[in-house]
Parts: C-alpha cells; structure tokens; sequence
C-alpha cells in the first residue's frame, strides 16, 4: 500500500468495457520527508488509479499496485494497476502528526 494525493480525474469515453461505470483519478504519491522537519512531499510521478471509495481531488488516500490492485472488492476481473482502497483520515510518522483530513 501507498499514500497518495488526488489530484485530479481522468475521463475516456472510449475504453474496454469492463471499466464502463468505473471513476478514474490522477494521484501523485506521497513519501515522508524527515529532514529537519519530517513533512509528506509530493512524489515526482503520477498514475491512473480506479477510485471506488468517492476520493475527491486534494485529499490523500491509500492505493496499491499490481496484482493487489485487482484483489480489491469487485475488481477481479478489471484490466487495472492500480487502485484506491480507502480515504486517509490521519498520518503519523517520526513522532509527527504528517496529515490530518480537513486541515
């Protein structure tokens, strides 16, 4: 599992069938800096994830890669890499509160 912001959505009219009806979300993952201050720090990467979970843009949210992305509740038999698994409500690293959902 990784950390990862929304940071906006994708939409194809035209793609395979089995992801007719599936929300497709941008993310840019999430890494702890612990420098002076331990921080999360936007990645330099992005990826496409299916979302069932309703993420909206701006907040974080836990997604997996790969094959375990397809383990996931009603996504076994969808052509996808990655997918988001649940909404993020509070990150604590390094004795540091990182992230708190509405803050």
């Amino acid at each position: 599992m990784f950390l990862a912001k929304v940071i906006g959505q994708v939409v194809a009219t035209q793609k395979d069938s089995k992801l007719t009806g599936s929300r497709l979300v941008i993310l840019r993952p999430l890494q702890i800096e612990d420098g002076k201050e331990a921080k999360l720090v936007d990645g330099k990467n992005t990826i496409v994830a299916v979302d069932a979970s309703g993420a909206g843009v701006g907040q974080v949210v836990l997604f997996c890669q790969g094959s375990s992305a397809r383990q996931t509740s009603g996504m076994k038999e969808l052509p996808i890499d990655a997918a988001v698994i649940g909404l993020v409500d509070h990150v604590e690293a390094l004795s540091k509160e990182l992230y708190k959902a509405g803050k």
